[in-house]
């Protein structure tokens, strides 16, 4: 199983930078960041950076979307990093959520992200591809380019397009029942579209928070400082249940049931410990979507999620901890697996 660091941009860039580095010498395998520019600085000028001062490490984002910057832009801008320090990145996307609403704007429909990883796709590796229309290549992509798209996704039908199409699946939460229903529906798709269903790789990220013991004491603090995620992941199911309706069996109960006092999200506080806006989230939610523990906790969840096929979890570090939590994994968590 992989290991990767997903960190937001905020400034100054040079501590991201540095961290991303000592996650390399942990033994993380993947550097990940959010994608919004309103809220942080432009992710692809730092994963240049982070890619000149790693050896290994693949980079991208968790998750671009459609619509912020126009395909071909996203084509060439990923397609020059992996020109520049071989094929070291990954497209993680998905319709918009924070980039999109903080601008006003509607996230995009899966009509058009599926045409967008398409196209993203087929630039990114030299070929041809539809832009609005028109036909277009980058010249100068070498052969032997590559770009996975990976795509995050919560949804019946956001989980087929996944199966059907990406090289990836995503998915922002640990809880080892719902990751197996919807690894399962993501497979199933992927067989149903002629497609081996092993040959999407799963991705499991959330929240782990690395306590020096099990006591009350430290698994509060730790659940405090990763509250914040529930109120995230509230914000796609609480799409969910707009879309679908509250019962509709189409989306697992145990996902929907705890957004029932969700009163609405400030994304001024997006992604970040102390979210007044995640009060609603209870201690059990963050207890079944993050890693809350000691080392050895955390080794039993993820073999767990191994066990149901994932093939990396990737850290989510939005916390007081970030080193302590990069230096335990790297000691404790990443040569057991």
């Amino acid at each position: 199983m992989d290991i990767g660091l997903v960190l937001q941009t905020d400034p100054p860039a040079r501590l991201l930078i540095d961290r991303m580095i000592r996650a390399e010498r942990a033994g993380f395998s993947h550097g990940w960041t959010f994608d919004s520019c309103v809220l942080w600085q432009e992710p692809f000028v730092v994963y240049s950076r982070i890619l000149a001062e790693t050896e290994r490490m693949t980079v991208g984002p968790m998750v671009t979307n459609p619509s912020t910057r126009t395909w071909e832009v996203t084509a060439s801008t990923f397609a020059t990093l992996n020109d520049m320090y071989g094929n070291r990145s990954v497209c993680g996307i998905g319709r918009g959520d924070s980039a999109m609403r903080v601008a006003g704007r509607r996230p995009a429909t899966l009509a058009r992200l599926s045409e967008a990883m398409y196209a993203i796709k087929e630039l990114a590796e030299g070929r041809t591809a539809e832009v609005d229309g028109t036909e277009m290549r980058l010249p100068w992509v070498r052969a032997g380019a590559s770009l996975p798209i990976w795509m995050g996704a919560y949804g019946p039908k956001a989980l087929n397009l996944t199966g059907r199409q990406a090289d990836g699946f995503i998915l922002q939460l640990a809880d080892p029942y719902l990751t197996e229903f919807m690894v399962k529906a993501v497979r199933s798709a992927a067989v149903e579209a002629g497609r081996d269903p092993e040959s999407v790789t799963i991705c499991v990220a959330a929240p782990a928070y690395v306590t020096a013991d099990d006591s009350p004491e430290a698994l509060a603090h730790a659940r405090e400082q990763c509250r914040w995620f529930g109120g995230m992941v509230g914000n796609h199911v609480a799409d969910l249940v707009s879309h679908y309706g509250e019962h509709s069996n189409l989306v697992p109960e145990a996902l929907t049931d705890y957004i029932k006092d969700r009163q609405g999200y400030d994304y001024s506080h997006h992604g970040r410990a102390g979210n007044p806006d995640t009060a609603f989230v209870p201690d059990g939610i963050v207890d079944r979507f993050c890693l809350i523990g000691p080392a050895e906790v955390q080794r039993n969840r993820l073999a767990e999620l191994r066990s149901l096929g994932v093939d990396q979890f990737a850290v989510y570090a939005m916390h007081d901890a970030i080193e302590s939590t990069i230096d335990a994994y790297g000691t404790d968590v990443i040569p057991h697996l």
